[in-house]
């Protein structure tokens, strides 16, 4: 099964974790990285519609809004949400007083 992660944090409490815990959790991401999790850091977000086929327009800026600040996305396969949540719980997002969100990625295929 695929998951998209979505890890949310403030720099502040990053900044404010143990430099120990943080190496660690940066060594964790790169370790999912060689194991071939696809991971990115989160940029500008665009806003993108195109209601009933009418013409594409475009926004700049986020239309999902949070408490903290999205921080960065992972694409990863696991046999299980508990799998996947095993494996994203060791992230800087996680262990640096953020969310990790797992979304279950469902084929669009009917």
């Amino acid at each position: 099964m695929k998951f998209v992660t979505i890890g949310y944090g403030e720099r502040a409490d990053y900044d404010r974790t143990a430099a120990a815990v943080r190496d660690e959790a940066h060594a964790h991401d790169a370790r999912l990285r060689a194991q071939g999790v696809e991971m990115g850091i989160a940029g500008e977000p665009v806003q993108v519609r195109n209601p009933g086929n009418t013409g594409t327009t475009t926004k700049p800026g986020a239309f999902l809004r949070s408490d903290l600040p999205i921080a960065g996305f992972a694409i990863i396969e696991a046999d299980s949400v508990d799998e996947a949540v095993r494996m994203v719980a060791g992230t800087p997002c996680a262990v640096a007083r953020g969310v990790v969100e797992v979304w279950p990625l469902e084929s669009a295929e009917g």
